[in-house]
């Protein structure tokens, strides 16, 4: 095969290095899924391996059987003899890249270790330390598949196998990928928390929660019964009884869409003198509803991005229940210095 056909892979040997030694000591690389038999008599089309992925672990969900029967069309059909395989160690081992090249073509042979059945031989040809690459190749490889193709950094990789790569890695400030793995991360997180408010929490429980987590912010609630509200799903106010001022009347939408200016008028209209408006949407607003409340002192609009940061500040305090619905933790990401100069 010309270097130039060459595809590069990436694949995973578990969570704590598992096969680790198998993959070294062996020269092998191998995956799972035992009950399927040997694939090398399956016809190779991904329909009829996701009839095998279904037929033998029917109680996998249609999400899973895609993405299993993925990896091992992958492994069995796509990948060749020629191709170079990345195998990046678990930090509980060492921590390092290891490149190779693979020699063998798909083989099931149980007696090797039966619970990852399918496999190929590899010829190991360097390992790197990871701060040898940029963290927008380290964040490829990063993912959570067992097997899967290196797209966007193959030809950084493939640059360090053959020594071309200086032994000192740039340095992170200047480092563009850093930016792109902070925000990629980020924004990923955004969308999940939307995602899962508007399909865990869609119409008026969405008012529930956000009643909760102004109570969270120090604030006293109470919510509207569903149906007609008039404009307002929440009253807020700093003391118990609700009678000292300011009192803040909050409507909730938990639609993606963008809230125009007739509704954001609507909640204004219903505002008494010393009264405060709170509009909450999981989507955006109009221009002209933002120009609207621009002029409103008394007036505040929450998109979607400003409610997801009002979460994240308070997180940690929300009810169980709703931290059930957005699992989240707590990671350390890089964060670009800006210059300046």
């Amino acid at each position: 095969m010309a270097e130039s056909d060459a595809k590069l892979w990436c694949i995973r040997s578990g969570r704590f290095g598992e096969l680790h030694k198998l993959f070294l000591e062996k020269k092998l690389i191998v995956i799972g899924w035992p009950d399927t038999g040997d694939l090398s008599k399956v016809p190779p089309s991904r329909e009829e391996f996701k009839k095998v992925i279904a037929e033998s672990y029917p109680e996998y969900s249609a999400g899973k059987l895609n993405t299993t029967s993925g990896q091992l069309f992958r492994f069995v059909n796509e990948m060749k003899v020629g191709d170079y395989v990345v195998y990046p160690t678990p930090a509980i081992i060492d921590s390092r890249i290891y490149i190779g090249r693979v020699t063998g073509e798909y083989t099931y042979d149980p007696r090797v270790n039966e619970t990852f059945p399918h496999l190929r031989s590899v010829e190991w040809i360097k390992d790197l330390d990871r701060i040898s690459f940029s963290q927008g190749a380290l964040y490829e490889i990063g993912a959570m598949l067992t097997l899967f193709q290196i797209r966007n950094y193959a030809d950084e990789f493939l640059s360090a196998l053959h020594g071309k790569r200086p032994s000192v890695p740039a340095d992170v400030d200047e480092d563009e990928t850093v930016l792109a793995v902070s925000e990629n991360i980020e924004q990923n997180t955004r969308d999940f928390i939307i995602k899962k408010l508007s399909k865990e929490l869609k119409g008026h429980p969405l008012a529930y929660f956000v009643a909760h987590l102004l109570g969270v912010m120090g604030y006293h609630t109470r919510v509207s019964p569903p149906g007609p509200d008039g404009g307002v799903d929440i009253i807020a106010h700093r003391d118990e009884l609700g009678f000292e001022p300011p009192i803040i009347k909050v409507q909730v939408k938990s639609s993606g869409g963008n809230v125009g200016e007739p509704d954001v008028s609507a909640l204004y209209g219903q505002l008494s003198k010393d009264e405060y408006g709170l509009f909450i949407t999981l989507g955006g607003f109009t221009h002209q509803a933002v120009s609207f409340a621009r002029s409103r002192c008394n007036l505040r609009l929450v998109d979607g991005d400003d409610f997801v940061d009002l979460i994240l500040s308070h997180y940690d305090l929300l009810d169980v229940r709703y931290r059930g619905i957005l699992p989240l933790k707590r990671v350390y990401v890089p964060e670009p210095i800006e210059d300046t100069e």
